[in-house]
């Protein structure tokens, strides 16, 4: 049973430069653009905003 495209996976890109990345879904119908969300890095101990990455 193959995953249909509404809810693809998307990579979720440090945009502090750390290079850390999270991978999750999302739902195109709800947010066609791209997604930014604030998430904890790592390599840096704090959370910064996280991009989507194509």
């Amino acid at each position: 049973m193959a995953r249909n495209e509404i809810r693809p996976k998307i990579k979720l890109r440090s945009t502090a430069g750390t290079g850390y990345t999270y991978i999750t879904r999302k739902n195109r119908r709800n947010d066609p653009d791209r997604m930014v969300l604030r998430k904890y890095d790592p390599v840096l101990r704090e959370h910064v905003d996280f991009r989507e990455d194509r």
